[in-house]
């Protein structure tokens, strides 16, 4: 988590959440039972931060701990990644930060042994076996609680832009999907996942996930898998359209422009200016738009109609936000988006490379493992 004070003495915290996947070097592949020392090791050596086991034995998840600027979370998420990457190389093992594995087979994976997950899978079967997919969560403190329902919902608009400069899965199953993201496609066939309706105050959530738990649909809040939800179990919003980064740079870049944009619209809302909700099916128009095309987006326009290129989109953002990303001195993480928008995601560099190995002469088989190649470089990048 991260501390950052506000210009008039309010103050939020955030913190960043990272799933790997656990490679073989020499196949490619990934390793569906790696050798328990590698959490091991993590455990031992993340001192303030936490390394978790995820759902499939072949991830790895990180948590930074408490920082109290953008920087010290820059360094944060570079002490996690590099925590986990050395104990895999110890245990002969490689870290790969995207949100799918270009050509790992589902039905090979086994599943870390524990009673939730046992249960998750009983109840969703193969929706859940097929969730061979990673993210990045950023949580964000604020306010109270009424605050922030009504930030949250505020943001809702946002989350496309999230989705597209974060793109990272265009590969499933040795195919290109052709999406930018087809993480959001896997995830999306549990049920209580996309985007929320509008929400007005946490008693208005509350009744709705006491409606869930009186039907026995769940068993609390941490059941909703929204694209942004309220956490269970921390006082914070908690974004989760984000698929993982491979560059560590990006990640940062997305946290801090998440940083400046809660701090703008809770200055919105404490004068009573959140601008008037669009509907939620074109926020979802808009997230797929995000998810086909990443940073080729044309988000359509929910106030003056027709659409608008999300480079445009992302000069209006940054405007907008731009005295709250000097309040949390993090000007230049934040115009970075612009340089992901204008270069491309992880998205574009993997299809990129797989694509002009496949015109030098490799085979699909040998063009997707050069894309991991360059993913577990890209992880390790900055760190």
């Amino acid at each position: 988590m991260i501390r950052l004070a506000m210009r008039d003495d309010l103050e939020i915290s955030l913190g960043i959440e990272e799933e790997f996947f656990l490679v073989d070097p020499e196949t490619r592949d990934l390793i569906s039972d790696p050798d328990p020392a590698i959490f091991g090791d993590c455990e031992e050596y993340c001192g303030p931060h936490k390394v978790v086991h995820e759902f499939l034995r072949s991830q790895i998840e990180t948590n930074t701990k408490v920082c109290a600027t953008v920087a010290e979370l820059r360094e944060a998420v570079s002490e996690t990644r590099r925590v986990v990457i050395s104990a895999a190389e110890k245990h002969g093992a490689a870290v790969l930060a995207s949100s799918t594995h270009p050509f790992a087979a589902w039905a090979q994976q086994k599943t870390t042994p524990k009673n939730r997950y046992e249960n998750f899978t009983a109840r969703f079967q193969d929706v859940v076996r097929r969730l061979l997919v990673g993210g990045m969560h950023i949580h964000v403190g604020f306010g109270d609680p009424d605050t922030r329902i009504r930030v949250m919902t505020a943001i809702r608009r946002y989350l496309p832009v999230f989705h597209a400069l974060s793109t990272s899965s265009p590969f499933s199953g040795g195919r290109e999907t052709g999406f930018k993201s087809w993480r959001l496609a896997i995830v999306g066939s549990l049920p209580r996942t996309g985007i929320p309706s509008p929400l007005r105050s946490w008693a208005e959530y509350d009744r709705m996930v006491a409606n869930y738990r009186r039907m026995n649909f769940l068993g609390d809040g941490s059941e909703l898998w929204w694209d942004i939800r309220p956490s269970h179990s921390f006082p914070t919003v908690e974004m989760r359209i984000c698929d993982v980064c491979p560059r560590m740079e990006d990640g940062v870049c997305i946290a801090a422009l998440y940083a400046s944009l809660i701090r703008m619209l809770v200055r919105k809302e404490q004068s009573g200016l959140l601008p008037t909700e669009p509907l939620t099916e074109i926020i979802a128009e808009n997230r797929w738009i995000a998810q086909r095309y990443g940073v080729f987006a044309f988000f359509g326009d929910a106030t003056q109609g027709g659409q608008a290129d999300i480079d445009d989109f992302m000069n209006e953002l940054i405007g907008e936000i731009g005295s709250d990303a000097e309040a949390l001195g993090c000007e230049a993480e934040v115009r970075h988006a612009l340089k992901i928008v204008r270069e491309g995601a992880g998205a574009d560099r993997q299809l990129d490379l797989f694509r002009l190995r496949r015109l030098e002469g490799d085979d699909t088989t040998e063009a997707l493992r050069r894309v991991v190649d360059l993913v577990i470089s890209e992880t390790r990048e900055g760190i």
